[in-house]
């Protein structure tokens, strides 16, 4: 018998779901009995027999409060109606609502934690300067759903440090699924051109700002070089006023091919729990220029896949050196190139280690 999942979190599905993410969900259901509650995009159909999803709220600032307020009785409500063996949670704070959801439905299932990066981050380095407020509860929160979970998996060994830092041993330690289809295709050569690429989100935890005042310092230096800037948040602001292209949104097809055109990607967060673009850019045969912080230094390996920097100025130099020496750029693409293999796993491998974390 299928042990009975509920899976919890904030990320936004579209129904009928995307190729990709169906891939995912067909084969956890071959494992495992699985419902999902999450959010919705507007452009979602509704619910199904496997989704329920929280449509946004308008305005739009009032739309996380709701969804984390309303969060524990949603999942409550769903708890009484499946009876889950477990509840995965997507982050600390899904395990917090999931947490007394369990004290309010009366139904004994463990709770697993899933740690994709630094909690903390979400108050201090996300969104709306307001959300700093927040920060002590935020963390005495998330410390206390991680003690109090049956189980936490983390993704990478960052991630894995920061649950021991807090008195708990991960039960799990395995990748996030990452459908990479669009980018395992043969590597293309670099292009002519010299092309600098940063995918993300545009919040302060990916250190826009650093990479806005590094590009500054680093253009003069090599004026046949460009930069591509890909995503959307709350610092598209400096964005904007760098001057650069710059695309909001690309399909996964469009950002292996922003890769193809590119010689390197720029990474210089602040925090990293994972970094998917990282193992895409591998996979793509792209080196990394990226921060010494979070879960790059797991992935990058400084000199022969990348380049690590711990400064503004040490990643205006990088950008500078690699931009300017396509021999350079060129190694650092062939060493990429085996460096996703630790990081790749089908839907199946996937589905089969939820299945051992539940079980």
């Amino acid at each position: 018998m299928k042990p009975r999942v509920l899976f919890v979190g904030r990320s936004r599905y579209t129904l009928p779901l995307s190729p990709s993410v169906a891939r995912k969900f067909e084969a956890l259901a071959r494992e495992l009995e699985v419902r999902v509650l999450a959010s919705g995009t507007a452009a979602s159909a509704g619910d199904d027999a496997t989704f329920t999803l929280v449509r946004p709220l308008r305005p739009r600032a009032l739309d996380g409060l709701a969804f984390w307020l309303a969060l524990p009785f949603r999942t409550a409500r769903l708890m009484r109606d499946f009876r889950p063996d477990a509840v995965v949670c997507q982050t600390a704070y899904d395990a917090a609502a999931t947490l007394a959801a369990r004290r309010l439905a009366h139904v004994p299932a463990r709770v697993v934690v899933e740690v994709h990066g630094d909690w903390r981050t979400s108050t201090r380095l996300y969104g709306s300067p307001a959300r700093r407020a927040l920060s002590r509860l935020g963390d005495a929160v998330a410390a206390a759903a991680l003690r109090r979970a049956d189980a936490v998996r983390t993704v990478s060994p960052f991630t894995a440090a920061l649950v021991r830092e807090v008195g708990v041993e991960p039960a799990a330690d395995f990748p996030a699924y990452m459908d990479l289809e669009p980018f395992t295709r043969p590597a293309e050569p670099l292009p002519e051109r010299p092309l600098a690429l940063f995918v993300g989100v545009l919040e302060a935890y990916k250190n826009v700002d650093g990479l806005a005042e590094a590009w500054r310092l680093a253009a003069p230096r090599v004026p046949e070089a460009s930069l591509h800037v890909v995503g959307k948040g709350a610092r598209a602001d400096v964005v904007r006023a760098l001057g650069v292209r710059w695309d909001e949104e690309l399909t996964s097809a469009e950002v292996a091919r922003a890769l193809d055109e590119a010689w390197v990607l720029v990474l210089p967060s602040r925090s990293e729990g994972m970094g998917r673009v990282l193992v895409e850019a591998f996979c793509r045969g792209r080196g990394v220029v990226g921060s010494r912080a979070g879960s790059i230094p797991n992935l990058v390996a400084d000199g022969v896949s990348g380049i690590l920097v711990d400064s503004t100025d040490e990643l205006a130099d990088a950008l500078v050196q690699v931009l300017s020496d396509r021999a350079l750029a060129e190694r650092l693409a062939a060493g990429a190139r085996g460096a996703a293999a630790p990081w790749l796993q089908t839907p199946d491998e996937y589905a089969r280690r939820v299945r051992e974390l539940v079980a």
